[in-house]
């Protein structure tokens, strides 16, 4: 920014000390009022001919509305193009034609809510320099929209984990949006969109995430139209990192869960599921959140007054909806690894508060945000895909298909 500002200064001086030395030997040199300069670079007002779009001084112009410079005869010998918004100045990159007749951005839509300022120098037929200095302000969208990322910038997860955005607005131009987000993993591996309504937009990979992967998260929705009058505005990448991989099964029927770091058998665990009246989703679902305690109150999750409990340790999410996989300690300690007892959600033998050396305490320690969790053999059926991160679930072929980019 410093050289740019630095570099406009040193250009004005020049221009400015041309016009006092053409001052002293003619008496003539002046500035037109709209801003030309007259005098040593040719007749007054002379930088007229240089045309600018959008006009000097228009106001609200729309991002689509373009930008150009161009003389009619002779050529452009500089056009300089600052955007300044949230007190930021940037320059504008752009080319001057073969013909040194127009000269346009690299980019053709303009930013919202910005200053352009248009310092432009031409030279006509004779050799006599004009120049022609502009502004003009562009459209203050009343509306804007952003994207809420899952997982957290900078964050290390499970192999299951899936690049998810929760949108403010509803996305009516969902080609746009989608082409405005880029997510790119290092080593490569190929990655897919899939829209869930107008909202969400979810991406991963066919199969889960190589460990020690890097995945990059552009997003380049500052001044799309998500909808009608509804502009974007981030600008920002987020990153995060994949760890080791531990995929654990739930078998509802045998009352276990057998925990799995890198394909190696970690341990066995005794489990009670869901009850025959509120049996746990089947299918894989990803951890999303964890907590070292939480209230769980029926009420909340669509059921009456059957519990309310203040204190639930070692609470690990697995769906939206309020599927947890977390430690119980009011059940009788027969039950885990016996039978199915639960609203629903897995449940670990623990103590009140929590402890480290109970079978739910050492899974919480041994899990993060992105890890799998997968249920067999419940009564229940399979986890939506857009209940959680619970796309697993869904084919390539059908994922594939949920991109809004044909």
């Amino acid at each position: 920014m410093r050289y740019v500002q630095g570099r406009a200064r040193r250009a004005r001086a020049a221009l400015a000390a041309v016009v006092t030395w053409a001052g002293l030997l003619s008496g003539a040199a002046g500035c037109a009022a709209d801003g030309s300069v007259g005098g040593a670079f040719g007749p007054p007002g002379g930088g007229e001919h240089i045309r600018v779009a959008p006009g000097d001084g228009s106001k609200d112009v729309r991002p689509d509305a373009g930008l150009r410079v161009r003389v009619p005869d002779g050529r452009l010998e500089s056009v300089e193009v600052v955007v300044s918004r949230d007190a930021r100045e940037s320059p504008v990159p752009g080319r001057i034609s073969a013909d040194g007749r127009t000269w346009r951005p690299d980019d053709a839509r303009l930013a919202l809510a910005a200053k352009y300022t248009v310092d432009a120098v031409a030279v006509d037929g004779d050799g006599r320099r004009s120049a022609r200095h502009t502004t003009f302000t562009t459209h203050v969208p009343a509306e804007r929209f952003i994207g809420y990322v899952a997982p957290e910038d900078r964050s290390t997860v499970g192999t299951g984990m899936i690049v998810s955005l929760e949108f403010n607005r509803k996305i009516v131009h969902r080609a746009a949006v989608e082409r405005a987000v880029r997510v790119t993993a290092r080593p490569a591996v190929e990655i897919r969109p899939h829209w869930f309504g107008g909202s969400r937009l979810d991406f991963r990979p066919e199969h889960y995430w190589k460990p020690g992967t890097r995945v990059t998260v552009d997003l380049r929705l500052r001044d799309i139209e998500g909808a009608p009058g509804v502009y974007g505005l981030q600008d920002r990448t987020f990153t995060f990192t994949v760890g080791r991989s531990q995929v654990s099964v739930v078998d509802a029927a045998r009352h276990t869960m057998r925990v799995r770091r890198d394909g190696e058998l970690l341990a066995t665990v005794p489990v009670t599921a869901g009850a025959r009246k509120t049996p746990t989703y089947n299918g894989k679902m990803v951890i999303t959140e964890m907590l070292e305690v939480t209230r769980m109150d029926s009420r909340t999750v669509g059921f009456g007054g059957e519990y309310d409990i203040p204190d639930v340790p070692h609470a690990i999410r697995l769906t939206d909806s309020g599927t947890f996989l977390h430690g119980n300690y009011w059940a009788d300690a027969e039950v885990f690894g016996r039978s199915n007892v639960s609203h629903g959600c897995v449940g670990l033998r623990d103590v009140k508060g929590g402890g480290a050396d109970t079978p739910a305490g050492w899974f919480f320690d041994r899990s993060l945000v992105g890890d799998v969790v997968e249920v067999v053999n419940s009564r229940d059926e399979q986890v939506a895909a857009d209940n959680g991160l619970g796309g697993w679930n869904m084919n390539w072929r059908k994922w594939k298909a949920g991109s809004a980019v044909k």
